[in-house]
């Protein structure tokens, strides 16, 4: 093959990526004239074409570029590597994995068989004017799950398993001798087991039957499974864990003992797993000895055993609305490890010397034996809080403990906003389930001083193990980390609430800091506080694990790891595992190694955070389903070129209604002021902005919710009755719009 024709061909279809072209067209580019040269150009182009370097048009005699085969000595070429996102219709994006790169648009027929999560290695093609950068996958690097959920679709010699998920596009073809039992219309879970070349399918085969959809535990079940989380322990787990056996003497011996100091546990009420207690005394300089104890996890778990292994892959306890999945076994989480009330417990402490103002005098580290004197729910802690010095049953030494904690909570609350911390708190999602786990009642979760009790004395401790390792040398350590926001997002975030009337300044990490947290007071109770908290999250830069330092942002803090969660979280078990080795003068590990210990944490929080939040939309839908046709005031809380999105106000339930709906006007997308506006009328719905909505559809196998819209003339109207529905709640009549945020469904 003449090379230098070859590489002269090739430019020609590198810079034409989406064009074919035929002999004739490919010799006038390059100035082939005469019969010789266009008979060398056709040789050439056939001998590209048979190394497959070109693929022949749907019409004879035109090729276009084959990326994915073209050698880079040949013709040098520009690849990318990242995460794709899949979106509706099969068109993506993949997310470089270099920083400050722009996302790349894939179009349906360039995705090369990869699904949604997947490492893939991207083929840039040469960019055109105004567009934005695209390209072509020539290879999976790294698939992000090969096991999927969905409802079996049986033909009659093959079936297909049609995915729950939005963001899995393709169905998967199963042989009938690989169902396993399973019947059509049945859940199941599915592994995929190839994706021939020529196929539009990819193969699997069911590995297990969930059962009959709609079913509270099939559903549970299925969001689990989707987020690659295991349903059961193994069996060598469970043996391990039996063998486990409560603390005895020899297992005392050695411990700092605090079986006499006031100690207690404050938790939700349906808690199981007990990971902190607090302990108090005063001293006799007129300071205070805080304990900050947490279950010894690492004394019972050892690096290398069954239950180890199996927690390091789960790497989480997931919470979903009606079950916990937990990380350990029940004999360890609920039991042996849990600091349960009148129990002897082993732990690994945190003991500072402080004063009333929140002063730290002194840290001491290390392993402890306590006795937790009462076992308080947060209602409980939070009754004593408001009640003062009424006396209540918990007791007068655990009473005056709780109140001179909150005390000096209270005084490092404020001196840590002061100090540049950012006071984000989200609202919490709660439901009322019966007996059958149904839902028949929504609430939001309030957090009170209880809760920040708990926290302050909590992140005091993580902050102080963490700067204990930071400062000595060369020591690799797992902090909690939190970047600063990105740039682009922040100046898009402070455009935003500009035009909410709000101002926020940005000379400075404080400045910054201080105007996130007015903006928060100053919105707190109106129309737009649910999104503006929001989108300032997702401004945001995401906490993650790491051996690389660089301070806690949100936080405000310089030094920060994760200590206190040892029953529910890896990475606790990790740090209590390292900070007991460099406490004995042990060498360093390697810093390798546990950065991706760190990785596969940071990773697995985010899927236990994905199935949470699949779980709540589920249970949203579900409490719903029964509500079709009732109308519920509501607040617009984004828009789209789609539909409307409204939330309802009391049980925070989102569905979308579709633009085609509002028969009154056509409606276009104003994105720049977050509202759609009837291009007739001028009528606008803004986010914010209060609105009474119909239950028109629910989809519970997708999540997902639609509403109609209810004009204040049907409202005035008198209503049918509906004796076999809940009456519906009104609203207020004649309320000014308000402005919430702009978000894709």
């Amino acid at each position: 093959m003449n090379e230098q024709l070859a590489k002269q061909i090739l430019k020609i279809f590198a810079n034409n990526p989406f064009d074919a072209f035929n002999h004739k067209q490919v010799s006038s580019r390059i100035g082939a004239g005469s019969k010789a040269e266009r008979q060398e150009v056709i040789r050439t182009m056939q001998q590209l074409a048979e190394e497959k370097h070109l693929v022949e048009d749907d019409h004879k005699g035109k090729y276009r570029i084959n990326p994915k085969s073209i050698d880079d000595e040949l013709l040098p070429r520009n690849y990318v590597t990242g995460i794709i996102d899949m979106k509706q219709g099969g068109k993506a994006y993949v997310i470089p994995e270099e920083e400050g790169r722009e996302d790349i648009q894939i179009a349906p027929n360039n995705t090369h068989h990869a699904l949604h999560g997947d490492t893939v290695k991207v083929l840039m093609f040469p960019q055109r004017k105004m567009h934005k950068p695209e390209g072509q996958v020539v290879e999976i690097i790294k698939r992000a799950k090969t096991r999927f959920v969905g409802v079996i679709q049986k033909q009659e010699r093959f079936a297909f398993m049609v995915s729950d998920s939005r963001t899995m596009q393709v169905d998967i073809f199963i042989h009938n001798d690989d169902l396993g039992g399973a019947e059509n219309g049945e859940k199941v879970l599915v592994e995929m087991t190839e994706w021939p070349e020529r196929m539009n399918n990819p193969v699997g085969k069911v590995v297990k039957r969930l059962g009959r959809p709609g079913d509270n535990n099939v559903e549970m079940q299925s969001i689990l499974a989707e987020y690659d989380f295991p349903l059961d322990f193994p069996a060598e787990v469970e043996e391990e864990a039996k063998k486990i056996r409560r603390p005895t003497k020899k297992d005392v011996n050695g411990r700092r003992d605090f079986r006499d100091v006031t100690t207690f546990t404050i938790d939700p009420a349906d808690a199981k797993d007990f990971d902190d207690a607090l302990s108090f005394r005063e001293l006799p300089n007129g300071h205070v000895e805080v304990g900050v104890h947490i279950a010894d996890v690492s004394h019972y778990v050892k690096p290398g055993s069954a239950i180890d292994r199996e927690a390091y892959e789960r790497g989480t306890s997931v919470y979903l609305v009606d079950r916990t999945i937990p990380m350990l076994p029940e004999k360890l989480c609920n039991e042996v490890c849990s600091l349960r009330q009148d129990e002897d417990k082993l732990c690994f402490s945190v003991v500072m010397e402080m004063d009333a103002k929140g002063k730290v005098y002194g840290n001491w580290f290390g392993k402890t034996v306590i006795r937790s004197d009462r076992r308080m729910a947060y209602e409980e802690a939070q009754e004593i809080i408001e009640n003062g010095e009424r006396k209540v049953e918990s007791g007068e030494q655990v009473v005056d403990a709780i109140l001179k904690l909150h005390a000096i909570a209270t005084v490092l609350r404020a001196a840590r906003y002061k100090s540049g911390a950012i006071n984000f708190e989200t609202q919490e999602v709660k439901f009322q389930l019966d007996e059958n786990a149904k839902p028949i009642g929504v609430y939001i979760k309030e957090s009170k001083e209880a809760n920040w009790l708990i926290e302050e004395f909590m992140l005091l401790a993580n902050k102080s193990v963490a700067e204990y390792i930071g400062k000595l040398k060369n020591k690799t350590f797992v902090y909690r980390v939190h970047d600063e926001p990105n740039p682009e997002k922040l100046n898009a975030f402070v455009e935003f609430v500009a035009k909410l009337g709000f101002s926020m300044k940005t000379s400075s990490r404080k400045a910054l800091a201080e105007s996130y947290n007015r903006l928060f007071e100053n919105i707190a109770g109106r129309g737009e506080e649910h999104m503006v908290d929001t989108i300032a999250i997702r401004t945001m830069s995401k906490a993650y694990y790491s051996t690389e330092n660089i301070g806690h942002y949100g936080l405000a803090f310089p030094y920060y790891t994760h200590f206190t969660s040892p029953i529910r979280r890896y990475p606790d078990l990790m740090v209590h595992r390292l900070l007991e080795r460099y406490l004995q003068g042990g060498a360093s590990v390697s810093a390798d190694e546990y950065e991706e210990y760190c990785r596969h944490c940071s990773v697995m929080e985010k899927k236990a955070a994905d199935a949470e939040r699949t779980s709540v939309k589920y249970k949203q839908a579900e409490y719903l389903a029964d509500k079709l046709g009732q109308v519920f005031p509501a607040l617009i809380s984004g828009v789209s070129k789609w539909g409307i999105y409204a939330e309802i106000e009391d049980s925070k339930c989102e569905g979308m209604i579709p633009i085609g709906s509002l028969k009154d006007d056509y409606y276009m997308l104003d994105e720049d002021n977050y509202q759609v506006i009837g291009r007739r009328h001028g009528r606008c719905y803004k986010l914010g902005y209060p609105v009474h909505i119909r239950v028109r559809k629910v989809d519970l196998l997708k999540k997902q919710i639609d509403f109609d819209l209810v004009d204040e003339d049907e409202l005035n109207r008198p209503q049918p009755s509906h004796p076999d529905r809940n009456k519906a709640p009104h609203g207020k009549k004649g309320s000014k719009p308000r402005e919430r945020s702009h978000r894709k469904r």
